[in-house]
Parts: structure tokens; sequence; C-alpha cells
């Protein structure tokens, strides 16, 4: 999909009053982020937001990155009725270069074909300071047959494999295709994540 024609896709899909998914944080960004210490964060490909402010609330100082005006405008609304202030800025995630490294970058649920998908990913390991670390978490490819919800073509989503060989030269924490709850109207369903969280090597 052209890059345009994806920002208007994205745009018309959070012109919705409601969250399209929720405002609360991913699950495993509340598992395994809770306990670091908060530094200076981004949340690239942001959306409406529920990342970044949940970050804010706990003390980062969150630059939340998207291609989309209407997320961006959700995400400042939800920003400012939990009373936490987050940096929005306006730009593709494949073309957006931070000013200065950080110690923590989110990649959540970002759809992309795979040429972009390594071009951001190999960018983004570049962006973390000494013991930074950089959590991507997305949908899974064994999620299109064998799991609930997510994209249904393949060439959008992760695996652990491809992922982790983007991220040559960091510490891989944590390596998992993971199950994630999804609370649905007939019950729990079981959705399939590729989880990765790496770190940058902390200075000797």
């Amino acid at each position: 999909m052209e890059r345009n024609t994806a920002k208007d896709a994205w745009n018309k899909r959070y012109s919705a009053s409601d969250y399209v998914w929720t405002d609360k944080a991913n699950q495993f960004v509340e598992t395994h982020l809770a306990d670091l210490p908060a530094g200076q964060a981004i949340d690239l490909a942001a959306g409406e937001g529920r990342n970044a402010v949940w970050l804010a609330s706990k003390g980062w100082r969150v630059t939340a990155v998207d291609f989309s005006t209407t997320g961006l405008e959700k995400a400042a609304r939800l920003a400012a009725d939990h009373g936490v202030t987050v940096d929005f800025i306006e730009a593709d995630a494949t073309a957006y270069q931070p000013p200065a490294s950080v110690d923590l970058v989110v990649i959540s649920y970002l759809q992309l074909d795979s040429d972009d998908r390594r071009l951001v990913l190999e960018r983004a390991k570049t962006w973390l300071k000494p013991g930074g670390t950089l959590f991507i978490v997305a949908h899974d490819r064994s999620n299109v047959t064998g799991g609930y919800g997510g994209p249904s073509s393949p060439d959008v989503c992760y695996t652990v494999a491809e992922t982790v060989e983007c991220l040559d030269g960091l510490e891989i924490n944590r390596a998992a295709c993971a199950q994630r709850i999804v609370s649905t109207d007939s019950g729990d369903q079981i959705a399939l994540d590729t989880l990765v969280i790496a770190s940058e090597p902390a200075s000797p």
C-alpha cells in the first residue's frame, strides 16, 4: 500500500469517536516495562497514544510519532484526560529520525511490508543510549491462521526470527511468539504476537 493511501486509511479508521482498540496500554508493555527506570522514550507509530500516555504516567518523557493526524489528535486528548505531557510528532515511521539517543523505543503493532519493516527496525536500534531498550510487539505471522484478530495479510506480520535478525549488535533479552488474551463478547480469545525485547550494551 502506498504511504499516502495508508495514511488516509488510518485517518479514516481513527476518525471514530471510540478508540479502535482501547485506551489502555498493551498488556505486554505494562508487564515488561513497568519496572524499567523512567527516562526518554519514543513511541513509534503511536496511533491513539495508549502506550505513550501510559509511559508518561510512569514518569517517562515520551515522544509519540505517527503519520495519522487524526490518531495524534485523539492521543493528545487522551494525554490531557490523564493529566500527562507527551510530545506529539506527525511523521512517517519509515522516515522519522530523532534528534538524540533515547532510553527506550517502543514499536507496537506497526504494520509494514518486509522491506520497510527491516528499514525501521535497523534504524530504531541505532537510537538507543548505552543500556537502552528496544521493545517490539506485533502480530505474528502464525496469527493469520492460528490466532484471533489482526491483519489477514501475512506480508505485514512479523516473525521472531526475522525481527531478531534485524537487531544485530543488540542484546536480545526476550524473543518469543507470545499469547495475548483478547476479551470479546463471546469470551476470551488468544492472539499470537511476536515479542522481542532487546537492549544496547551498556558502556564498559
